[in-house]
C-alpha cells in the first residue's frame, strides 16, 4: 500500500514534470482558435468577434517569421517597420487624417490632424510601442491615426530616442522637450499623453519626469498594454500560453531591455509604481488591455496602485484580446477601443463641461 506521504510526493513530481513539459513544448493552435497544451485545451473565447479569430490566426502564421526580441535590432526594425507601414495604410482608409512630419525643439515628430473641424485648443502626445527598440515613424502613426480622426484632436507622435543606441532617460528627455514646446502654445490641462506597450511605460515615466522637473501635469493620460510596475503576475505566463506560445521561464522585465541598461528599477523615474507620492501626481488615467495580454497583470496592479493614490482611473480589459490588439483596425474590438480613447480624452482635456458635450 502506498503511503499518503509517498502519494503526495509522487503527485508533485507528476505536476512538475507536466509543467516542465508544457514550458518546453509549444502549444497546438487549432483552426477554431483553441489552444491545446499538456495542461489542457483552451477554446477561443465565445465573446470575441469573427474578425478577431481571423486576426488571431494571422498572428500565429506571421509569428513564424518574427525576429527574436534580442536579435539584431536592424532585423527587428525592418520587420516591424514593414508591418506598421501596412497597418498605417489600412488605418488611413478607415480613418482619414492629414499627416505632416516636423520637429519640436529638434525632436522628430509626426503631426496627425483631423481633416476638418479639428480642435484648436487641445492636443495629444502619442508615444509609440516597440520595446524601446523600434516603432518610430509608422508605428506611431498606427496609434495616432484613429484617435485623431475620432476625437478631432491633433496627435503629435514622438520619435523618441531608443536603445540600444541610447539609454534611459533619453526618451523621457525627448518627451519633455516636446511637452515644453507645446506648453508655449497650450495650457497643460489641454494636453494629453498616451502610449501602448513601451509607449505606455514611457507615458507613466513621462508623468514622473514632468513632476520631477516641476512642470504642470498634463490634463489626462492613457497607459495601454503596460503599467507603472514591471510585467509580473499571472498574465506574464498565462498570456503566452493563450497565444499558443511557449510559457516563459520568467517574465520580461524592463531591466532586460537595452534601453534600461544600468537603470534602477526602484527609481520612480523608471518605475513610477515604486512611489505612492509620485503616483499621486498622476492626472486622470485610462488603462486598456486584453485578457490574453502578457502585460495585463501589470496593468491591473497599476490600476490598484493609482486608485490607492487617489487618481481617477478608467479601466477597460477586452475579452480574448492580446498585446496591442488595437494595432489592427478591422476588428470591432479595436474600433471600440479607439472610441473609448477618443471619449476619454474628450471628457478630461480642457473644459470638462464643454468636453462632455462634444461627441467624437
Amino acid at each position: 500500500m502506498i503511503s499518503n506521504r509517498f502519494a503526495f510526493v509522487l503527485s508533485l513530481a507528476v505536476l512538475f514534470a507536466a509543467s516542465a513539459s508544457a514550458q518546453e513544448s509549444k502549444p497546438q493552435v487549432d483552426a477554431d482558435g483553441a489552444v491545446s497544451s499538456p495542461g489542457g485545451r483552451f477554446p477561443f473565447s465565445a465573446f470575441v468577434s469573427p474578425q478577431a479569430l481571423i486576426q488571431f490566426q494571422k498572428i500565429r502564421a506571421d509569428g513564424k517569421n518574427t525576429p527574436p526580441l534580442f536579435g539584431p535590432v536592424s532585423a527587428s526594425r525592418k520587420f516591424y517597420g514593414d508591418m506598421n507601414d501596412d497597418r498605417a495604410e489600412r488605418m488611413k482608409k478607415l480613418y482619414p487624417v492629414a499627416i505632416k512630419s516636423s520637429k519640436l525643439d529638434e525632436v522628430p515628430v509626426d503631426v496627425v490632424s483631423p481633416l476638418r473641424d479639428g480642435d484648436k485648443t487641445r492636443v495629444l502626445i502619442n508615444l509609440h510601442g516597440g520595446g524601446f527598440l523600434w516603432g518610430a515613424g509608422s508605428g506611431g502613426l498606427v496609434e495616432s491615426i484613429p484617435v485623431a480622426n475620432l476625437s478631432k484632436i491633433p496627435v503629435i507622435s514622438v520619435d523618441y530616442r531608443q536603445g540600444p543606441e541610447f539609454t534611459f532617460p533619453a526618451a523621457s528627455e525627448d518627451v519633455e522637450k516636446v511637452y515644453r514646446a507645446l506648453l508655449r502654445t497650450h495650457k497643460a490641462q489641454d494636453i494629453g499623453i498616451y502610449g501602448c506597450s513601451a509607449g505606455g511605460v514611457l507615458t507613466a515615466e513621462t508623468v514622473a519626469w514632468i513632476a520631477h522637473k516641476n512642470l504642470p501635469e498634463p490634463g489626462a493620460i492613457g497607459i495601454f498594454c503596460a503599467g507603472v510596475v514591471d510585467m509580473d503576475g499571472d498574465s506574464a505566463f498565462v498570456g503566452s500560453l493563450l497565444m499558443g506560445d511557449v510559457v516563459p521561464a520568467e517574465p520580461l522585465h524592463l531591466s532586460m531591455l537595452p534601453y534600461f541598461k544600468g537603470a534602477d528599477a526602484k527609481d520612480p523615474l523608471v518605475m513610477p509604481g515604486a512611489s505612492s507620492a509620485v503616483l499621486a501626481r498622476f492626472p486622470p488615467t485610462l488603462l486598456i488591455s486584453g485578457t490574453r495580454d502578457f502585460a495585463m497583470s501589470s496593468l491591473l496592479r497599476s490600476n490598484e496602485l493609482l486608485t490607492e493614490a487617489g487618481v481617477a482611473t478608467e479601466l477597460h480589459v477586452w475579452e480574448g484580446m492580446w498585446h496591442s490588439f488595437f494595432s489592427d483596425p478591422e476588428m470591432p474590438e479595436s474600433q471600440a477601443a479607439y472610441r473609448v480613447m477618443a471619449r476619454f480624452f474628450d471628457r478630461h482635456l480642457g473644459d470638462h463641461a464643454a468636453g462632455a458635450a462634444r461627441k467624437p
